[in-house]
This record gives structure tokens, C-alpha cells and sequence, in this order.
């Protein structure tokens, strides 16, 4: 159940980076995110149920908790038209949960700390943009959403549903390399084609 919520951020963010790129309008992009924010937390909660108190299960399914909640936030953010600063905040928080637990996996599985560290990069970036007003962020963050959408979301999640989750040095390198990838490359295609005339605001945006 977990990498199928993998694969529904990983639609997420592609919609959200599209989304602050200008390519989606805001309210398209809401509803789609009030939909697979929903769905997530569904999923977490039918999975919080069956766990019998399980701390390791519910550990696991606290950040995918984390993920849906800020979607459904999103979601509701952009249609309503709140201003997005209380979600900035809320971007925030979860930018140092994933903090811990990328901290927490970089003994037992150094790939998924590596994936969860390029995460709270992204919603640091979210936080920086909504909370702080850094408007001059926007095209940057939608760059890094769409190179990371399917590198750190919807890639891993495919690998794993097949029994091929990556492990060992070797993939954590490559994973490392993963993000490396995504931030620079996002800078890179920030500078190479200047952003265009937008009807829509950084507050109004889905992160």
C-alpha cells in the first residue's frame, strides 16, 4: 500500500511543478490534489487500523500520512483562496519530520533516507516559497517538483512493487546522484528559459 501512495505524490507533485510552471491552472491542479490527498489519507488510515499497534507499521505510515494531509491541504488552499501562508507552515513541519526520518533509515536502508532527505529539501523549498514569501522561488520549485515527481516517487515505488526495492552501497550512490540531478537540473532549466507572464500567484499555488 505504500508504494501505491508512492506512485499518487509522485502524480502529484508532476501536477504541482506543472502547476507553478504556469502549464495547469491553479483550480484544475486543486482539485486533483483534494482527490489524491483524500485517497492517501484513506489508505494511511485503512492502514494505521490494521496495524494492532504495531509502532514500526505506524511509523511507516505516519510521513505517507504527512504527504496526503499536505495534498488535501493544498487542494483545499487553492480553491479556497487562503493565501497558502498557513501551508507554508505546515510545509515546514513536515520538512523536519522528513528530516528525522531520513535520519532514522540511514542504517537500515540508506536508499530510502537518501529519498526522504531529497523530500525535505522539496518541502523546505514549499515553506521558503508559501510561508516566507520568496516568490522569486516559484519557477525553481516547480522545476525541482517535476524532475523529482517520477525520480524519487514514482521510479522507487515501481521498483519496489516488483521486489526490486534498490539496496547496497551502489544504489545509494546512485540515489544521491538522483537528487544531484534534480536540484541542479532544476537550477539549470530555471536559468536556460526565463519564466513567462503568469496569472497565478505563488500563495494560490499547490505545493
Amino acid at each position: 500500500m505504500a508504494y501505491i501512495c508512492l506512485i499518487l505524490s509522485g502524480a502529484a507533485l508532476l501536477v504541482n511543478g506543472l502547476t507553478l510552471l504556469g502549464r495547469i491552472p491553479g483550480r484544475d491542479s486543486g482539485v486533483f490534489n483534494v482527490l489524491i490527498g483524500g485517497l492517501q489519507l484513506v489508505l494511511c488510515t485503512a492502514l494505521a487500523v490494521t496495524a494492532d499497534g504495531s509502532l514500526p507499521a505506524l511509523l511507516a505510515v505516519a510521513g505517507t500520512f504527512l504527504f496526503g494531509l499536505t495534498y488535501l491541504y493544498v487542494g483545499i488552499d487553492s480553491l479556497a483562496g487562503l493565501g497558502a501562508v498557513g501551508l507554508g507552515w505546515f510545509c515546514g513541519l513536515v520538512a523536519a519530520v522528513a528530516v528525522f526520518f531520513a535520519a532514522i533509515h540511514v542504517v537500515d536502508d540508506p536508499v530510502l533516507a537518501t529519498l526522504w532527505a531529497g523530500w525535505a529539501v522539496l518541502w523546505t523549498l514549499f515553506f521558503v516559497l508559501l510561508a516566507l514569501g520568496r516568490a522569486g522561488l516559484t519557477r525553481y520549485t516547480g522545476w525541482a517538483l517535476v524532475l523529482a515527481s517520477q525520480t524519487t516517487t514514482t521510479v522507487p515505488a515501481l521498483l519496489g512493487l516488483t521486489g526490486n526495492w534498490p539496496t547496497g552501497a551502489a544504489a545509494t550512490a546512485g540515489a544521491l546522484v538522483v537528487l544531484v540531478v534534480v536540484f541542479g537540473g532544476a537550477a539549470v532549466l530555471t536559468r536556460r528559459r526565463p519564466a513567462a507572464a503568469s496569472t497565478t500567484t505563488p500563495g494560490s499555488v499547490p505545493a
